[in-house]
């Protein structure tokens, strides 16, 4: 039992996205069971919360500005929307999108059933495909009788599927599909920190299919999620994302929530951390969590020997366009989920998602609802452009390649400004040295976010359990006599 008398510890969260949300809920609410009495503080610049999560309600229209889903098979947000009761409020995507198409040669080609990342689990709907040529496909059968890398170091995603796969499948396959994750090249996107299981799958069965099928069958059978999270690979709200970022807020209610609120300052003393905010007060803080981008973080760290290894988290900066139609305008079948471009295809569109196919709850009966996406890395320059310029290439793009001339009842563009970070390879090492030197030099401060360990909504939601985690076991041990 903790005594009245004890001081409470000083909690400070710079940050107000996903990740800090989250980082605030696990502090307050393990604090509370473990009897630790603290004051917890929220800061953030922008005049809401939410960060990337911003839902937008227009004439009956459930639009996102930013992310419009979050990876169903992702432990981490699944159980924290049971905790907060959300789990009633999933909708799974529709029956109409179960298929994705891609531009190859500037038409639309569905891509392959069983198809993960590019890498086919299904051998008959992968030799059908008009994707690939007869010279891809058997170059990508290859991956059953190469040899595994002997080296176990880290290398670019793009080398690593291009070893296996052959540059044909990462080229038409692989790479339009990480566009609309980390907008990025996966020539420069280290393995070990998108997706290390590759990696370990070659490590263990030589063969990448073989290590994909395997574990797709493995994880079908022993998957504790709930049913729904089963059945569809992404989830979303009835009221939008945002629903997630208001439950967190709201059930914050002992937090001191502060938007519009900068920190232009951080300084170590000797109980802790004293903060310089925008408006000239200072707050003084026993333990902190950054769940900033890397380079807000890289500012707020005097040393130089952190800054360097925060500074090749650079991040790409992306915009979408929000389209929507009277249905009886529409003159193309809008089937599927929607479609992805690669980049050597030559259009400004990344992808474009049919979004009221996918998530049918998102527009009003006899209305349509769709996203287009550009800029990635590389291709950042139409993020800058005026709304009238975006249009317009959308649009003519739009033509082109789908048929569609309808006018919109009303756009919307939505700019993303140094978004997406980018994992080069080496990033995992340069995450434990900087980890290493920051429990060092800076105790009691953690970071969390997407520039680190994952980009998605739940690998936001894992990385601040852990730095709440982090943080109480600093706090207690600090605590102790």
């Amino acid at each position: 039992m903790t005594s009245p008398d004890v001081r409470p510890q000083k909690v400070v969260i710079i940050g107000g996205g996903i990740s800090g949300l989250s980082a605030a809920y696990y502090v307050q609410n393990i604090a509370e069971k473990a009897g630790l009495p603290i004051e917890l503080s929220l800061l953030e610049k922008d005049g809401r919360l939410g960060g990337k999560i911003d839902t937008l309600h227009r004439d009956d229209f459930i639009i996102e500005r930013g992310p419009d889903s979050f990876l169903a098979r992702k432990w981490p947000v699944i159980e924290l929307s049971q905790e907060l009761g959300l789990n009633k409020y999933w909708v799974a995507t529709g029956p109409q999108a179960k298929q994705t198409f891609v531009v190859h040669h500037k038409k639309m080609h569905p891509l392959p059933p069983g198809l993960m990342l590019g890498i086919p689990t299904q051998w008959t709907p992968f030799l059908k495909t008009g994707l690939i040529s007869p010279l891809g496909k058997a170059r990508a059968a290859l991956d059953l009788i190469l040899p595994k890398r002997k080296e176990t170091g880290d290398e670019s995603l793009g080398h690593f599927l291009e070893r296996r796969l052959g540059r044909e499948v990462v080229g038409q396959m692989a790479e339009p599909l990480l566009s609309g994750i980390y907008a990025g090249d996966a020539y420069d996107l280290s393995i070990q920190a998108t997706f290390p299981q590759f990696q370990q799958l070659e490590q263990k069965y030589t063969s990448l299919i073989k290590g994909m099928m395997i574990s797709k069958q493995r994880m079908q059978q022993t998957s504790r999620l709930p049913a729904m999270a089963q059945k569809s690979m992404f989830l979303s709200f009835q009221g939008g994302l945002s629903t997630l970022v208001k439950a967190l807020a709201s059930g914050l209610k002992r937090a001191q929530l502060r938007t519009q609120t900068a920190v232009k300052g951080l300084h170590k003393n000797e109980s802790g951390y004293r903060l310089q905010l925008n408006d000239g007060q200072t707050l003084e803080a026993d333990a902190l969590i950054l769940a900033t981008p890397a380079f807000v973080t890289a500012q707020l760290l005097e040393e130089p020997e952190l800054r360097q290894l925060l500074a090749p988290i650079r991040y790409v900066s992306v915009a979408n366009v929000v389209l929507t139609f009277n249905q009886e305008d529409i003159n193309v079948p809008l089937e599927g989920s929607g479609f992805v471009v690669p980049k050597k295809e030559g259009y400004t569109m990344t992808a474009c998602t049919w979004t009221s196919s996918k998530w049918p709850h998102t527009a009003p009966e006899g209305k349509v609802l769709m996203r287009v996406y550009v800029g990635r890395a590389g291709q950042e320059d139409i993020v800058k452009q005026d709304d009238e310029h975006i249009l317009s290439i959308v649009q003519q793009e739009l033509r082109e390649l789908t048929g569609l001339n309808a006018q919109p009842l009303f756009y919307e563009v939505n700019r993303w400004f140094q978004s997406m970070p980018q994992y080069q390879v080496g990033h995992v090492e340069r995450l434990e040295q900087l980890t290493y030197k920051l429990n060092m030099s800076h105790p009691g401060l953690f970071l969390c976010g997407a520039g680190y360990r994952g980009v998605g909504i739940p690998d936001c939601i894992g990385q601040a359990k852990q730095a709440a985690q982090n943080l109480l076991a600093y706090l207690t041990k600090k605590a102790e006599p």
